[in-house]
């Protein structure tokens, strides 16, 4: 369980890094009038990121079952900020 805690625990701190990073690019692109991402990506980001963290603090904090689906709804989320903002 510590394994599947502890990948889940970098996919978590990965979605942070690329909201960071979806932010700072959209930031960028406003002040020079590029184009960039659009707020729904952003937002979309921002909100997996923010799920994926809580769900994390939340396996750390547990143990057994409760642990594993913290786990899982990290690999979830990260799925489909994947599936929806960067494969469609």
């Amino acid at each position: 369980m510590r394994v599947l805690r502890g990948l889940s625990g970098i996919v978590a701190g990965g979605m942070f890094v690329l909201a960071l990073v979806v932010v700072g690019t959209a930031i960028i692109a406003a002040r020079r009038d590029f184009p960039g991402p659009g707020s729904e990506s952003v937002t979309w980001h921002i909100a997996a990121s923010v799920i994926g963290i809580a769900a994390q603090i939340f396996s750390d904090q547990h143990r057994g079952l409760a642990a594993l689906s913290g786990s899982l709804v990290v690999f979830i989320v990260a799925g489909l900020l994947l599936w929806t903002q960067w494969w469609g």
